[in-house]
């Protein structure tokens, strides 16, 4: 069933050490949308530079990741461990210039830092003295988070998140664009798709390329996304419903054919949104 949602944009920033505690934010934000979305007619949309991010060159790497992902979040949610970053010019690392740059727009900002055991010797000195000199310089500023685990951080996290989307500025108005605030988006109709469309894009939204490939072969076609293939060998209407089902993805501008051979569809951003909504009202 059709519904009008807000979209609030979710930026996840950290260095690169902390893998898989940004799929568990991912994962959290879905698990959220899965449960409160159609209540609360909001959409969670989980921002990221794996995802959201295209080559430019307008300018300072970190000012075009800034213009493209970080001005459009309405939450950031920063992740450290053992490492600050790379410094921007600007910053002493990009997660940095991300976290000023958010908290100076007087945006919600979660900032976390694990507590979990690491082995020193595999440790860069420079960059954990560096990080540490970053976290007591936030003691002052506000309330941050620790974690001992990723079990322990996929828990609190979601509920830490709920918690936040319960305050008021997410209650008294949800349904609302801020006039200041061009990132929340309101979907009045999520178009007619069959299954397999809805199937595909979450795939390739889920798809670490974010992109589906139509193969052709002497034995038939195949279509694949995330490490998965769609097409039943030798069964003609499966392979008439996910042809249908990748045409439809593009009708509808959820995918581009960057082969422009109709070979390699890379997901839109509208794509990342529209799978968002559709694993919030499933």
């Amino acid at each position: 069933m059709a519904y009008n949602a807000t979209v609030y944009n979710v930026m996840i920033a950290s260095p690169s050490d902390v893998v898989a505690e940004r799929n568990i934010v991912k994962n959290a934000i879905f698990q959220w949308n899965a449960i409160n979305s159609f209540s609360r007619k909001m959409i969670l949309q989980p921002l990221g530079w794996e995802t959201h991010s295209h080559p430019d060159m307008g300018g300072r790497a970190q000012s075009v990741l800034n213009d493209q992902i970080l001005d459009k979040a309405d939450i950031l949610v920063a992740i450290f461990w053992t490492r600050l970053g790379t410094p921007t010019g600007e910053a002493d690392s990009g997660t940095v210039e991300e976290i000023e740059r958010h908290i100076a727009t007087g945006k919600s900002t979660m900032i976390y830092f694990s507590s979990a055991p690491v082995r020193m010797e595999s440790v860069d000195a420079g960059q954990y003295a560096a990080l540490k000199n970053f976290e007591r310089s936030l003691k002052n500023k506000g309330l941050i988070g620790y974690y001992d685990g990723q079990s322990e951080f996929a828990q609190e996290f979601l509920r830490q998140l709920s918690a936040k989307l319960n305050s008021k500025i997410y209650t008294n108005d949800i349904t609302k664009q801020s006039a200041g605030d061009g990132s929340n988006i309101i979907f009045n109709k999520i178009p007619a798709m069959s299954a397999e469309a809805r199937a595909l894009l979450s795939e390739i939204s889920e798809d670490r390329s974010g992109q589906a490939l139509y193969l052709k072969f002497l034995g038939g076609v195949e279509i694949q996304a995330n490490g998965k293939q769609f097409i039943e060998s030798n069964n003609s209407r499966s392979r008439a419903s996910w042809e249908g089902a990748l045409r439809d993805l593009e009708k509808n501008g959820f995918i581009n054919d960057i082969s422009h051979k109709g070979e390699v569809f890379q997901i839109t951003r509208e794509g990342y949104e529209m799978a968002a909504i559709l694993k919030g009202a499933s």
